[in-house]
């Protein structure tokens, strides 16, 4: 799975794939509307979805194993979690018809763009199942519980291009005082707040053009929201902020913290445990395929997957090889307990 490169938009391949690969493993296995990798095993009253992703962001490592550990792109975020997946429920095929439940595998695509469309895609092909794994490094020791919102916003200011030396501000430097003035707004915000709890924003790109008779600065920020933050009146003080600029905004998703206290949870400590692990959970700043689909499936819900979220999009990506093995081990009970 490693070998085939498979950035958002271009996951076509890796899905035929797994389809032939989870086909030739029992399960019964297709390809969506929106080419997520499915696979399905058993039947029964309760269903139990393991939602992964099979794309990545842009950029080749080669494969190999070094050190005990595998590296390439998508091997922490989040083809080893995949793979842990398939692993795991291939595990309790030849109890498949006594299970008295039914394990839905998906592949989803797109997930590292703002789009979410598998993850959207399983939402309306898949009733609220009873519990949900999001695919997700955690590490093999560790469940995450939940990741913040996000909001994405273009900034673009126009105006009549004039010498450098001129009175009044270039539209550089306008543009700055945007950023300047929202960093300082959310600096105040984030005040005495825990990391879970603040706004994170972030400039993701910046640049600047004219074409003799004016100059355009475009902004693309970034911000990770925390859990019940009003995001349309931020949205209303960004535009207040922004004067004559013209923002748009893109990638919403609101924040989602699951609650520990139901029996997915303790499968997942119960299992940990028996593998000679201590269990910890998680909150994460970024955002999943969580956000997506906890607000409509509203099932006992965490992220869970081999692997040091760290390393996520690094050029050093990579994923230890014992750290998958246990990872498989732990989902395996899970399934069983659940």
């Amino acid at each position: 799975m490693l070998q085939i490169y498979s950035p958002s938009r271009q996951e076509a391949q890796v899905s035929a794939f797994l389809v032939e690969e989870m086909k030739s493993l029992g399960f019964q296995a297709y390809q969506d509307a929106v080419k997520n990798a499915i696979g399905i095993l058993g039947s029964g009253e309760k269903t139990v979805i393991l939602l992964g992703h099979i794309d990545t962001v842009t950029g080749q490592i080669p494969v190999e194993t070094r050190d005990g550990k595998l590296y390439g792109r998508g091997a922490v975020d989040a083809k080893g979690p995949m793979a842990s997946f398939i692993c795991a429920a291939h595990r309790l095929m030849g109890e498949r018809n006594s299970l008295g439940k039914r394990i839905v595998v998906i592949g989803a695509v797109e997930e590292e763009a703002a789009t979410s469309r598998g993850a959207q895609q399983a939402v309306i092909d898949f009733r609220p199942p009873d519990f949900c794994i999001i695919g997700e490094p955690s590490s093999w020791s560790a469940v995450t519980l939940g990741y913040k919102g996000r909001l994405l916003l273009d900034y673009r200011l126009e105006i009549p291009l004039k010498h450098s030396a001129a009175p009044g501000k270039l539209v550089c430097e306008q543009a700055i005082d945007f950023w300047n003035e929202v960093k300082v707004w959310c600096d105040k915000f984030n005040h005495g707040q825990s990391t879970f709890e603040t706004i994170d924003p972030s400039m993701r790109s910046f640049n600047s053009e004219h074409n003799g008779i004016t100059e355009v600065a475009h902004l693309i920020m970034g911000f990770r929201l925390p859990v019940g933050f009003g995001a349309d009146d931020f949205k209303d003080l960004l535009l207040h902020t922004a004067g004559t600029a013209q923002l748009a905004f893109s990638g919403g998703e609101a924040a989602v913290r699951a609650d520990k206290s139901n029996g997915l949870v303790k499968a997942f400590l119960r299992a940990i445990r028996e593998n000679q692990g201590q269990p910890r959970f998680k909150l994460k700043t970024g955002t999943a395929d969580m956000n997506v689909v906890a607000p409509f499936w509203k099932c006992p819900m965490v992220a869970y997957g081999p692997g040091d979220s760290s390393l996520d999009h690094t050029p050093e990506e990579h994923i230890e090889i014992t750290e998958y093995t246990r990872a498989i081990n732990v989902l395996e009970s899970v399934l069983r307990y659940v």
